[in-house]
């Protein structure tokens, strides 16, 4: 069976039809259940001195990583071979690929922005990023808006999809709870500080790979390769993260536009570096050419599925 080609099928169906909301709404959907598990975890286990944390927050990552690895691997090994297995695992594969909803998310800040809406791009831009969007003029709108399309795209569709292809429904799913833990506990916060480092670090190991992926395809596809390379390569290790700087920069150079910079959490600037601090900032068509980045992308990890499965 071909994995990459389980891969394709999964990605296509989330294409066409993402995750449905009366599908939601009646059984939620994989990652609302990791989460539940994590946070009753947070709850009982997250107390204590701070080695007492760091031990308990080992045993979390432990017990999600099993209760999302051991189903997977038990469903990878009852698929059927050939066609069959692949099809079948492509849709169990499905809901942990989010390739429509990024788009959505990310086109409901675009069309306000352009019509000159403030508020309304910034109720949408609220969903995706963590700043205050409510400090934010038309270029910090669209700064958040491209840095939440090139880190998701990394996080929430190659990387997936890459440990997929690796190693069937065990790598997506172990995946996706390492990165729902990141997200849910992977904080630098005085709750999470401890508790939260294994899943934190164990998120930067996962995503090492897939994060320069996603920089390269963005720079294949960008018709000005090697100065989204060159950006790239220059800006990416001065990100606060260690990976979501190489898909940020990389679609910087692409767009010709600066991202990242200073912003504020939570009341606090943080003094973050520019990448491509040379450009000019996002005006707001550039939401919309970075979603036409993303999408010829998608089409090129497509592409690169197709071409691994027929191999």
């Amino acid at each position: 069976m071909s994995l990459a080609a389980m891969m394709l099928v999964a990605l296509a169906i989330d294409a066409a039809i993402g995750w449905p909301d009366r599908l939601f709404r009646r059984i939620g959907h994989p990652v609302t259940w990791m989460g539940a598990l994590i946070a009753g975890l947070d709850r009982r286990w997250n107390r204590g001195p701070p080695a007492a944390r760091r031990l308990a927050g080992v045993g979390c990552v432990t017990a999600v990583g099993l209760a999302s690895l051991v189903p997977a691997a038990v469903l990878q090994a009852a698929l059927p071979g050939g066609w069959p297995g692949i099809l079948t695992g492509g849709a169990l594969a499905w809901p942990l690929v989010a390739a429509r909803s990024m788009g959505v998310h990310v086109r409901a800040v675009a069309t306000p922005l352009q019509q000159g809406r403030i508020d309304a791009a910034r109720h949408a831009v609220g969903r995706i990023v963590g700043r205050d969007p409510a400090r934010l003029d038309r270029a910090g709108i669209a700064r958040a808006a491209l840095e939440s399309l090139a880190e998701n795209t990394s996080d929430g569709i190659v990387a997936p999809v890459f440990w997929g292809a690796v190693a069937g429904l065990p790598g997506i799913a172990l995946y996706k709870a390492v990165n729902t833990m990141d997200s849910m506990i992977g904080h630098r916060t005085p709750r999470h500080e401890d508790f939260g480092k294994a899943a934190a670090r164990l998120d930067d190991l996962a995503n090492l790979i897939p994060a320069h992926l996603t920089g390269l395809l963005f720079a294949v596809v960008s018709g000005r390769p090697r100065r989204a390379l060159a950006c790239m390569w220059r800006d990416a290790r001065h990100h606060r993260s260690p990976n979501a700087g190489w898909p940020e920069a990389a679609m910087a150079g692409a767009l010709g536009v600066r991202l990242s910079g200073p912003r504020i959490y939570a009341g606090r600037v943080a003094d973050e570096p520019w990448l491509n601090g040379a450009a000019p900032d996002p005006a707001p068509q550039a939401v919309s050419q970075g979603l036409a980045l993303y999408l010829r992308a998608m089409v090129l990890l497509a592409a690169c599925l197709l071409a691994a499965s027929v191999a």
